[in-house]
């Protein structure tokens, strides 16, 4: 006779549908739950705690005396959480014992886990509940999953981030897609919706932007992939502006305020405190995300500056607000549902008006502040700081636009003419002209000095895109301005700018009369910014000139100036401008000097400079021989230039050396070597370009019949082998001391190179690897 069949003990559901991705959370879990017998599971709404909890609880194997699930959405009254909890469990009430009692006593010797699911409307209840079995069930584990974690002694707290997803610098190819939880649950819930559907290379940029939109909520996710019913992908995207309004349609058997994005956002809302709600709606002015400082500032008049933080604690605890590192300083994010809740509140206060305009005050004194500290020992910070503020220096600047009077006008000239070297510095010079061509156009005001640096910094930029004919316009207007306003500083700044507009057009004797005029001036008015590109300008044109040692006079000072303040930006293009000067007659000491200032770029992340670094190494490669390296270092070059809106050679006059590399190079190769070498060379991401430049990772792949691993660097070797050894994104970060996200990317990448899209062919691939290949050493 068969054993009789083992009784389930719990309550867990069946799932209905997949559960995606979550490896490391539940391995996290599954740690913490051995460790710690309360586990708090924290995260905005609709991030999925829910579905980690009961995949989580159904993956263990330790309570022998089960699992049971405790829903507390739907419950309103706190008193009652005892007596919910027995009926769960399906406990017998008695007279002579409170519900508290009759629970204590059924599990006092079980090993058993209750998961309170839904617990931020009673927290302090559920608090003191699980202290009160905790001390007197000793084999008792709690589960709970809630917006703010419990506070009481014991906890365990396991943050729930959004699903991952592509990084929205460029599309990710549609092999790499399926290594992304957010696209992966979109397909597997737009295929249950769409019988049929499926990820294909034309609707994978769509899908991607969807999730990215999204912000990987899974919540959000499932209720867009319904709308497939009747809507294609591109509707989908197109209709997201209005995020509540389109994620209505949810499924009827999810708790009520999971039925929709809306209902999710204000159960939150209806969580809050008056004065978190208040907050909610004031940080709904920033766009993607703010710092301290900045709240602050922007909600001054609405709360007393003390209680800013201790209000923005408590909407992160209830997973309204994320937080993220940053560096130096924490970094606070709504996400954008719940950011568009906020707005909705703020217009409904009629206060809109006035926080947009603290808003904007905030940003352009922060960028003012940055400009009178570029040079000097903060520089590397404030690159940061406002890359990561661009999101609300856009804000700021349309707010300028749409602004009627002359000061607000004024005022924007000034801010876009001091954010010209930021988007000089990341390559972002087709986004800078537009604000400053747009700045302009609504400046109707007398002549400035204000106008006239703005003018000068729109001719720069539009001088390094190649539009000679236009720079020179600017400059022009530039000269009658300084001819009106008069003044020494006014008339130094549009020579300087003529100088550089000489330069690009390659005049190279022309600029240096220029610069010459405007030195004097900007020694004189203590303008380091100005003196130290005027260095640098007549360094480059004095250098390809072949009057080396004027050349190296100006470098020795703008190195001198450098070291003195800690700046870094000028110091790389004194190197880069020395380097093109030099490389024809010492290769060795123009390559040093080239890889000097790729080192710096690479701190700034400066994508133009490197490009031209990569060029001239190019060249020198050629020269002696190294054909292959100088044709990808020819492909990487240009890749990163194009990706600024610009040129790999900075200078016409330089033209000659580059068409000359790629002829002798392509000679040597044989053209469809040589092709394949440049186009290795442009899909190169930067940081694999530059350590490729500066010989950290492994060299070219011999093409044809090469195997895809050569184009793993050293570091994707490593990391792939940690995947093989069964390692976790967190186990790889603090393994190599890196972040777990440049952890994760690696991984991305090498799941990319390989065309995989799992970790366990990652691992069967190096096991095969370990018998025939030895990762790279250099």
């Amino acid at each position: 006779m068969p054993p009789p069949a083992r009784r389930k003990v719990g309550n867990l559901p069946l799932e209905l549908t997949s559960f995606v991705g979550r490896r490391w959370e539940l391995a996290e879990a599954k740690r913490l739950l051995s460790v710690s017998r309360l586990v708090t599971m924290t995260g905005v709404g609709g991030v999925g705690k829910t579905r980690l909890a009961l995949r989580a609880a159904a993956n263990t194997r330790a309570f022998e005396d089960g699992v049971w699930l405790i829903e507390l959405g739907e419950l309103h009254d706190a008193s009652l959480l005892p007596e919910t909890i027995d009926a769960a469990m399906g406990l017998r009430e008695h007279r002579r014992d409170s519900a508290l009692e009759v629970l204590a006593e059924h599990l006092a010797d079980r090993h058993a886990l209750l998961i309170l699911d839904n617990c931020e409307h009673m927290v302090g209840a559920v608090a003191a509940l699980a202290e009160t079995l905790l001390r007197r069930c000793p084999h008792l584990h709690i589960l709970t999953t809630s917006r703010e974690s419990l506070n009481i002694g014991g906890e365990a707290v396991l943050r729930v981030p959004p699903l991952t997803l592509p990084d929205s610098s460029g599309p990710a190819p549609l092999r790499a897609l399926p290594g992304y939880d957010a696209v992966t649950l979109f397909t597997q819930r737009a295929e249950a919706a769409v019988p049929g559907f499926v990820l294909s290379e034309e609707n994978r940029v769509t899908v991607t932007r969807i999730c990215q939109l999204l912000y990987g909520m899974p919540l959000a996710i499932e209720l867009a992939a319904a709308r497939l019913r009747v809507l294609s992908p591109q509707q989908i995207l197109d209709r997201l502006a209005d995020r509540l309004r389109l994620l209505t349609a949810g499924n009827r058997g999810a708790p009520s305020r999971q039925q929709s994005l809306r209902l999710s956002i204000e159960w939150s809302y209806d969580l809050c405190t008056p004065a978190e709600r208040q907050l909610w709606a004031l940080l709904s002015v920033f766009s993607g995300g703010f710092e301290l400082d900045a709240a602050e500032y922007v909600c001054a008049g609405y709360l007393e500056q003390e209680d800013v933080l201790d209000v923005l604690a408590g909407l992160v605890d209830k997973s309204v607000l994320i937080r993220e590192e940053t560096g130096a300083a924490a970094r606070y994010r709504l996400l954008e549902g719940l950011r568009d809740y906020g707005r909705q509140k703020l217009d409904v206060s009629g206060e809109e008006a006035t926080l947009r305009r603290r808003h904007h005050n905030w940003y352009r004194q922060l960028v003012l502040r940055a400009e009178s500290e570029w040079i000097g020992p903060h520089q590397l910070e404030w690159i940061a700081r406002l890359k990561r503020e661009q999101p609300n220096m856009r804000e700021a600047l349309h707010f300028f636009l749409s602004e009627p009077g002359d000061d607000e006008a004024e005022a924007g000239l000034q801010v876009v003419a001091a954010l010209h070297t930021l988007w000089l510095t990341h390559g972002l010079l087709s986004e800078g002209r537009c604000w400053l061509d747009r700045m302009l156009a609504h400046h109707a005001g007398p002549p400035s000095i204000e106008r006239i640096k703005a003018l000068s910094a729109d001719s720069v930029l539009t001088a390094i895109q190649g539009d000679l004919q236009k720079s020179e316009t600017l400059v022009e207007e530039a000269h009658t301005l300084a001819d009106q306003l008069g003044g020494e500083l006014a008339h130094a700044i549009v020579s300087h700018t003529d100088g550089l507009q000489a330069l690009f057009g390659g005049d190279l004797r022309r600029a240096i009369d220029c610069f010459d005029d405007a030195l004097a001036a900007f020694r004189a008015e203590g303008d380091l910014l100005h003196l130290i590109e005027g260095l640098v300008g007549l360094e480059l044109a004095s250098g390809l000139l072949g009057d080396i040692p004027r050349a190296i006079a100006c470098r020795e000072e703008v190195l001198a100036i450098t070291k003195l303040h800690g700046e870094s930006v000028q110091r790389a293009y004194s190197l880069s401008a020395q380097g093109l000067a030099l490389w024809q007659t010492d290769h060795e000491l123009a390559t040093t000097l080239l890889e000097q200032s790729l080192r710096l770029t690479r701190l700034m992340e400066y994508p133009l400079t490197s490009a031209w670094n990569l060029e001239a190494l190019a060249w020198i490669a050629t020269a002696e021989d190294d054909n292959q390296r100088a044709a990808v270092l020819l492909g990487a070059a240009a890749s990163l230039a194009q990706a600024a809106g610009s040129s790999a050679i900075p200078l016409p006059n330089l033209l000659v050396y580059h068409d000359e590399s790629e002829r002798r190079a392509r000679r040597a190769l044989g053209a469809a070597a040589f092709d394949t070498q440049v186009h290795h060379g442009e899909s190169l991401p930067v940081e694999e370009a530059v350590a490729y430049a500066l010989h950290e990772g492994r060299k070219a792949p011999h093409i044809p019949g090469v195997h895809r691993a050569t184009s793993l660097t050293k570091r994707e070797w490593q990391v792939a082998g940690l995947v093989s050894e069964g390692l976790t994104n967190k186990a790889i970060a603090e393994k190599l001391v890196i972040s777990q996200r440049t952890a994760q990317g690696h991984v991305e990448h090498v799941l990319t190179k390989l065309g995989f899209t799992s970790r366990a062919q990652i691992a069967a691939w190096v096991v095969e690897q370990s018998t025939s290949q030895r990762p790279p050493t250099g």
